[in-house]
């Protein structure tokens, strides 16, 4: 009974960090699971199976108010879900000590460039207002796949940062990320369960907690302003990063 109330809190938050950041909340997972004892390569496919069903709820809590930007989102997924198949081989490549390095090292690049720039409110511009070089989306998409495979994340660390860099809104680019996020960790998940990686017994305890907060997530995050929605997002990152670099490096 510990056991589940345990990792139905863990589902809880890591389902309203996922939602209010739009990253399928691997990159909280991950760490997670892996300070509660599960080996990282399992504690990466079992957060891939995980942000499936975060991806799923929190992209229906955008859907109804609006914030996906569906053709983005498309361009994204179509590359990602091959770079998904092959960052999920890699991991079969890279020790537990050189993967958690590699984890770190993304989260503190990816946090430099989410509080450096700047982003519009939602309420400033409709999501068909929104105009991008789509020629450049497929790109990201595909890093982003590569991302969700290696690191169990989602691929949301590469989505979101990109989007914005783009020029799409926080929120927007939020949104669109979560629902991007289904069919890259779809495509992870299923390669690494096929590797062995995914613990199911400990995905389903996950599962209900995940779904309520994501909800809970995608709610919240309407709520909160922009810059501070940015800001919490690259502190939250960094200090993730820097646990995961000095595990990795044996400290």
């Amino acid at each position: 009974m510990s056991n589940y109330l345990l990792y139905f809190t863990v589902g809880i938050v890591v389902g309203i960090v996922s939602a209010l950041f739009g990253l399928g909340g691997g990159f909280v997972l991950v760490p997670v699971l892996n300070i509660l004892g599960v080996g990282i390569h399992q504690a990466v496919g079992t957060s891939s199976a995980a942000v499936v069903f975060t991806a799923l709820s929190s992209t229906l809590a955008y859907s109804r108010r609006g914030m996906i930007h569906y053709k983005t989102g498309i361009l994204l997924s179509i590359p990602a879900v091959v770079g998904a198949y092959l960052g999920a081989v890699m991991t079969t490549y890279v020790t537990p000590g050189e993967l958690k390095v590699i984890f770190g090292v993304t989260l503190l690049f990816v946090a430099y460039r989410i509080y450096t720039k700047e982003t519009a409110e939602p309420g400033d511009v409709n999501v068909s207002e929104i105009k991008l070089d789509y020629r450049l989306i497929p790109v990201g998409g595909f890093f982003s796949g590569i991302a969700s495979g290696l690191l169990g994340v989602g691929g949301g660390i590469i989505n979101v940062p990109f989007l914005v860099w783009l020029g799409m809104p926080m929120h927007y680019a939020v949104a669109t990320s979560s629902f991007a996020i289904i069919f890259t960790s779809t495509s992870s998940a299923l390669k690494h369960y096929y590797l062995g990686n995914v613990e199911v017994h400990w995905l389903l305890l996950l599962v209900p907690g995940l779904i309520i907060g994501a909800q809970l997530g995608a709610k919240t995050a309407e709520k909160v302003k922009a810059k501070n929605l940015k800001n919490a997002f690259a502190v939250v990152m960094v200090i993730l990063a820097l646990r995961m670099i000095l595990s990795g490096l044996g400290w």
